[in-house]
């Protein structure tokens, strides 16, 4: 927490003169050895801590720079603060420490260092002081166990001065109070408050051999019962290695450790075993600890001792200091339970500092001020803090608007005609009005106050207390101006408020005008108007009431059918539609089927055709079997699985032609295509790229890329993919004459060409590597980047670079597209460090962006899952076994297609040894030899005849 103004304006500007003069003191003491002719022994070395300074120099002055334009920016006030601190800069590093502290409450590590170099420079009594402000401010940022044990060893330092001793003690005590139940680091406190009373005691002891004075007894049994005295509190406090602290005070006590102080000691041991799984637990787990400092919070409140639950909500905020959940829960619990006043309001004003973007903290902060009598100054300043914390919704203004109009109207004795306090009251209103119309509309493109709820307030204000019912109908004239005329429940919030504080006049007129505008509820507006004149009026005011009701009902029928009507003609016209995309799907459907019709005949007639050229008896081609040698094909085949390689496709297999055909299928084809001659041979991966996702109606796609990968290095191929009837398959292969060309060509990856995103990746033979994957991003969770969902799609990389870059140095964004190139409404930030990364999610999750809400998380994609190897492709020649599932893995059929008569039971294999197959037993059906499955010498020998098939199926 930083000092108050009056100590921070006495406190800087000594610390400026005291740091001037040392600066002087050492330019003249570097005057004096330039005088006397002192050099060093290299001149490099000089050179080289000339620039190095030179270097720091000019990074110091960039980070003044960035921090004048944002002064919030956390990470640039430490790197300076650490820059400074190297180069030795003392009147510029108090000031930036001093700047920092007054934005952000420091962290321990900052508090020290600032701390240690500010005792090293005190040489009187007045520098002391300094130090001692210091430290206060510091004990108030954080409870920090080691600051305060740096605060009251500093202190024993000046217990020589005047009230030196009874100063220490104090500081120990407070530190005990803050520090003494942290149950893992409080013990140093106690042990070093008691050895300090120790040594005391030594002071106090007369000389050996010499007998004290009434009056040095009397000092001697004071200072002996502080010690037991320390020793009895510490052994009721839970700590760690207790049972130490026990047996020091047995060997230290004359008389033995009391009884009750016994008791205390285990009942606090069997404390210390319920905390001790809590504590291992944040021994063990990773920062910020937040599951596991929220489950040892609910166990401490579940426990009920007040303080222990204070040091552990503190322990929690210095490690979650900007989590505003529990930040709420720590203040609403001092505010329910504790409710000291000092204790409250520190706790509050430190969670503002730390969350200022969290509305529901400010709003707290002011209910606690005026629930402790804070003076009104006070107040009204904390409010004006709150303006300017920046909040991320428009309707956070509206409620801090409403908290402070709040504590206006309970400050107004109203039983006074005028007052300046009813004068404030009302100037606030005006502001507010004027704050959400200008301020917030200008930045959040609406006031947040769409039903004009301060206005409403405001207006019944006046007509409650001040009884000045004309000032209420001018707030409501301007509320139904503003678009809510058309909404029944305002007219009727006017015309309860007409009816209890107005006259019947302006209540029928309300009623009226009601009739007339409303459109949401119009029958019950009606309704209350003939309820009024039937209380209220005459019967020509009753006829008017009927006119004007009947008028509305039937306009607002007439509307209501009309509107019917035209959702039943769309109904229809949608049913038109879809009946004529049902035919349309038949129509095309049966054109395929007949055009597959068509196709068969098509090659029955080549069939025909090829039989005609070669004859009947020709020698044909013979049928290459399963498990035999390609014909000599592998050059060809090998071709086909390079230019599929990267996703491991191979290359469809290829019918044996006569001689002849193919020249007779190019000469007869329409559309010929350039044949694909290069060999596997000829490409080198190492200087290939592969290049996919392109347009398929991509015009020239050779000097298209050629000419964009020029720029990378010398082309020396490009390999475009054509299909069978010459149609570009949208990917190739660019083939460079030098490898070095290879990286500079990976970088143009996500390239758009025609629209789409090109990718680039390296040519790898998959069949040589089956396990290469190309994916350039990480799938492991980065601190450091933001994962963005739920953008427009219309959302370009600098509107979101000027969002992010509010909150921290943006290094890269990446827009997530499809293949073709749209917009998936996701995006990747990367932020120079986790601490903006973290700013940035707690700001923009859950924001608005052209009417979309931001979902704002650390990047965190799920792992990508491995592909199943499936089974290796076999060698050409091996043989295939038969698959006993169908292409997609499901059975081909669940029908045997084997007559019954010709089942046979199948026995299980013989095992195999040494290569041999014992021949297993065959079975009889029917009394038919030699069937399917038997393996009998004669069997094999002797097929069976047409005429023995049809016996079996005859017989019975």
């Amino acid at each position: 927490m930083a000092a108050t103004g009056n100590e921070e304006q006495t406190l800087l500007p000594d610390i400026e003169e005291e740091a001037e003069g040392m600066e002087r003191e050492m330019e003249s003491e570097e005057e004096e050895e330039e005088g006397m002719g002192v050099e060093h022994s290299e001149e490099e070395d000089e050179e080289d801590t000339s620039e190095d300074e030179l270097e720091n120099e000019a990074e110091i002055q960039r980070l003044e720079e960035q921090l004048s334009i944002n002064a919030f920016d956390y990470n640039c006030h430490v790197d300076l603060i650490k820059l400074l601190r190297q180069e030795g800069k003392l009147h510029r590093l108090r000031k930036a420490r001093q700047k920092m502290s007054e934005l952000f409450p420091l962290t321990e590590e900052i508090w020290l260092d600032w701390l240690k170099d500010e005792i090293r420079l005190t040489e009187d009594e007045s520098d002391r002081e300094k130090v001692y402000e210091l430290f206060e401010r510091a004990v108030k940022d954080y409870v920090c166990p080691e600051i305060w044990l740096e605060y009251v060893q500093y202190s024993i330092g000046g217990m020589g001065a005047q009230g030196g001793i009874e100063r220490v003690r104090s500081i120990f005590e407070r530190a005990l109070t803050a520090v003494g139940l942290h149950m893992t680091k409080g013990a140093s406190i106690w042990e070093a408050y008691r050895e300090f009373e120790i040594v005391i005691l030594s002071t106090v002891q007369p000389p050996p051999g010499s007998a004290p004075s009434q009056e040095q007894q009397e000092l001697l049994n004071a200072q002996l019962e502080r010690i037991h005295t320390l020793f009895r509190r510490q052994l009721a406090v839970p700590l760690m290695d207790m049972e130490g602290t026990y047996a020091e005070y047995s060997d230290w006590a004359d008389d033995g450790v009391p009884e009750m102080v016994t008791r205390q000691y285990r009942r606090a041991l069997q404390q210390l075993e319920k905390g001790k799984p809590f504590e291992e637990a944040l021994l063990v787990s990773e920062p910020p600890k937040l599951a596991e400092y929220q489950a040892y919070i609910d166990f401490e409140m579940k426990e009920g001792d007040p303080a222990r639950v204070q040091i552990i909500f503190e322990r929690a905020l210095a490690e979650n200091c900007l989590v505003p959940d529990l930040w709420i829960k720590y203040t609403t619990y001092l505010d329910r339970q504790l409710k000291i006043k000092d204790l409250v309001l520190s706790a509050h004003e430190r969670a503002v500092r730390n969350c200022p973007w969290t509305m529901g903290l400010w709003k707290s902060y002011l209910l606690a001020l005026e629930r402790h009598g804070a003076d009104h100054q006070t107040v009204t300043d904390v409010f004006e803090k709150a303006l300017n914390a920046g909040f991320i919704q428009a309707t956070d203004y509206v409620e801090i608007w409403q908290s402070f109009l709040d504590y206006l109207r309970r400050r107004v004795d109203f039983s006074k005609e005028w007052s300046r306090e009813l004068d404030e009251l009302r100037a606030a209103f005006a502001r507010s009005l004027d704050y959400l119309k200008q301020d917030v509309e200008e930045r959040f493109s609406e006031s947040g106050d769409l039903s004009c709820t301060i206005m409403q307030i405001w207006a019944r204000i006046e007509a409650l207390h001040c009884k000045n019912m004309q000032k209420a109908r001018e707030l409501w004239d301007s509320i139904m101006t503003k678009g809510n005329a058309k909404h029944a429940n305002m007219w009727l919030e006017y015309y309860n408020l007409e009816r209890s504080y107005g006259d019947a006049s302006h209540c029928r007129k309300a009623l009226h005008r009601a009739v007339q505008c409303t459109s949401d509820y119009p029958e019950h507006v009606c309704d209350v108007l003939l309820n009024f004149e039937r209380v209220e009026g005459s019967l020509e005011d009753w006829d008017a009431a009927v006119q004007k009701t009947e008028t509305k009902i039937n306009r607002v029928n007439e509307q209501r059918a009309r509107v019917a009507e035209k959702e039943a003609l769309q109904a229809r016209q949608e049913e038109e539609k879809a009946e004529h995309r049902r035919k349309a799907k038949a129509d095309k459907k049966g054109q395929k089927k007949s055009q597959k019709v068509n196709r068969t005949g098509d090659k029955r007639k080549a069939d025909d055709e090829y039989e005609e050229e070669w004859g009947e008896d020709a020698e044909l081609p013979s049928k290459r079997l399963r498990g035999e040698d390609d014909f000599g094909s592998t050059a060809t085949e090998e071709l086909m699985e390079t230019e599929s390689g990267l996703f491991g496709r191979r290359a469809p297999p290829r019918k044996t032609e006569p001689p002849g055909f193919r020249k007779n299928q190019r000469a007869s084809s329409e559309a010929p295509q350039q044949p694909q001659d290069v060999s596997k041979e000829q490409r080198i991966d190492e200087n290939c790229v592969f290049v996919s996702n392109l347009a398929f109606n991509l015009d020239d796609p050779e000097g298209k890329l050629r000419a964009l990968f020029q720029g990378c290095g010398t082309v020396q191929q490009v390999r475009p993919v054509f299909s069978m009837n010459g149609v570009f398959r949208g990917y190739c292969y660019v083939q460079f004459e030098d490898r070095l060309a290879v990286p500079e060509a990976l970088k143009l990856d996500r390239k758009e060409v025609d629209g789409r995103p090109m990718y680039v990746s390296p040519c790898v033979d998959k069949n040589k590597n089956p396990d290469f994957k190309v994916f350039k991003y990480k799938t492991a969770m980065e601190k450091h980047k933001i994962f963005i969902s739920g953008l427009p799609y219309t959302c370009t990389k600098e509107t979101l670079e000027d969002l992010c870059k509010q909150h921290g140095t943006v290094k890269a964004i990446r827009l997530v597209t499809n293949r073709s190139g749209k917009p998936k409404g996701l995006a990747y930030v990367e932020y120079e460090n986790e601490a903006q990364a973290s700013q940035a999610v707690l700001k923009m999750d859950g924001s608005m962006l052209e009417n979309f809400t931001l979902s704002v998380a650390i990047s965190n994609p799920p792992s990508r899952k491995m592909e199943d190897k499936g089974v290796p492709s076999r060698l050409l020649g091996a043989a295939m076994p038969r698959q006993p599932q169908g292409a997609r893995g499901k059975g081909r059929t669940q029908i045997s297609l084997l007559p019954r008569s010709l089942y046979r039971q199948s026995t299980p294999d013989a095992k195999a040894e040494n290569g041999t197959v014992s021949a297993p037993h065959t079975t009889e059906t029917d009394g038919v030899h030699g069937g399917p499955g038997t393996t009998s010498p004669d069997t094999q020998s002797k097929s069976l005849s047409n005429e023995d098939f049809a016996r079996m199926l005859l017989k019975k």
